[in-house]
């Protein structure tokens, strides 16, 4: 019997933060999209993130703004508004951590940063707080440091996931590519699964790292990836108050960044990345830790965490090649070289998936697409439905 043929507009292969968010504003939009995940949702880089949504201020802690932080200046901005369900994408039922994120030195600023942070250019981006308004985790006279409240605010991200997933019920798929296919008919992207195959208007790759490979599957060599590692620390505590925030060092990037979070069984948890992250990539779990150790011992002599247990998530970050394998500054869309229906997508960071949606849309529109007729979607059913993946200091832990 030959399998059916299904064509919707879009079909994305991705179930991470950059293909749930692309699903949702693109269904939104009315293009009848469907998603397939060979894991489970949000595995690796989404749920390894802190879930912070920034508008650029950690990069510039060298005294300016850069390309970078300019781009995402709006983003918290966005994110409120999905937030209060008006929009592109309806983030009503995600769970918001904290609406407030610190930047703090363990001694002054420079006069050059101080003299930016308190300048009309970032009004309304940072504010200096007096000791009185201190987040508790400082609040003791041994800190003789600076403290400043940024607009950003954390999500949680296993939530975040979840949230996107529930609005598109029906059009998300497990897929095994131990008995599906990514083939190319004529310069057309297509899939073959054992249960029909689909055809769609357009395929969109939103892998992250996993891109590299899903191009190369197509017979593609552009657009071109690279990964820049990190090694994040995570340390499952018994100290109560929770705490987000940059530490400034001596670099343009945080010293150390720290976001808190509870394990399925409630426990505190503080999650820890920066340039502790970034410079230990490739070091060994231990050294990372120990280097973690010190850093909170330096930073927080005067809490007591009780006891701890450590562990380490070292991640990939895939994005578009840069020079020198630079971080880039937006998200990013780009072609197949290889076929004429397929693009890839890097959101880059969390914080701008918003970006990349709507950078989407602009593609869609240059290439003339608009929303078809809806495809019969049943014959997908027997994929199955992938599940939500668990938050990492819940699977490192147990």
């Amino acid at each position: 019997m030959t399998a059916p043929v299904i064509q919707p507009d879009i079909a994305i292969i991705g179930g991470g933060i950059a293909g749930l968010w692309a699903l949702c504003q693109l269904r939104n939009a009315g293009y009848q999209a469907i998603l397939f995940e060979q894991e489970a949702l949000g595995s690796y880089q989404t749920v390894g993130s802190q879930g912070m949504i920034h508008g650029g201020i950690k990069y510039a802690l060298s005294g300016a703004l850069s390309n970078s932080s300019e781009t995402i200046s709006s983003m918290p901005g966005v994110w409120r508004e999905c937030l209060a369900g008006n929009g592109k994408v309806d983030l009503r039922n995600c769970e918001v951590l904290s609406e407030d994120f610190y930047l703090w030195s363990d001694t002054g600023l420079t006069s050059r940063v101080g003299s930016f942070f308190a300048s009309k250019l970032l009004r309304g981006r940072v504010d200096r707080l007096a000791p009185a308004d201190y987040p508790a985790v400082l609040a003791n006279p041994a800190f003789k440091g600076q403290v400043y409240r940024l607009i950003d605010l954390v999500l949680d991200a296993p939530s975040l996931v979840k949230t996107l997933a529930d609005q598109s019920d029906g059009a998300i798929f497990s897929i095994d590519w131990n008995t599906s296919t990514l083939a190319v008919d004529s310069r057309q992207a297509i899939i073959d699964t054992p249960f029909a195959q689909v055809c769609p208007r357009q395929l969109i790759l939103a892998a992250g790292a996993g891109n590299e490979g899903l191009v190369q599957a197509l017979g593609g060599s552009s657009p071109a990836m690279q990964r820049r590692p990190l090694q994040q620390v995570i340390v499952k505590h018994e100290y109560p108050e929770p705490f987000y925030g940059h530490c400034t060092g001596g670099s343009p990037s945080p010293r150390l960044t720290v976001s808190s979070h509870r394990t399925s069984a409630g426990e505190p948890v503080w999650y820890l990345g920066g340039d502790l992250s970034t410079e230990g990539a490739d070091w060994e779990p231990q050294r990372v830790i120990e280097r973690a150790k010190a850093e909170l011992d330096e930073l927080f002599p005067w809490i007591d965490f009780g006891h701890c247990e450590w562990r380490t998530l070292r991640l990939d970050r895939g994005e578009p090649r840069q020079s020198a394998l630079k971080r880039p500054d937006t998200a990013y869309v780009g072609a197949v070289d290889s076929v004429d229906n397929a693009l890839v997508t890097w959101p880059t960071k969390l914080t701008l998936s918003p970006d990349l949606g709507n950078e989407l849309e602009h593609t869609l529109a240059r290439r003339d697409m608009r929303p078809g007729p809806s495809a019969d979607l049943a014959p997908l059913a027997g994929l199955g439905q992938p599940p939500i993946a668990s938050a990492p200091w819940d699977t490192l832990f147990s």
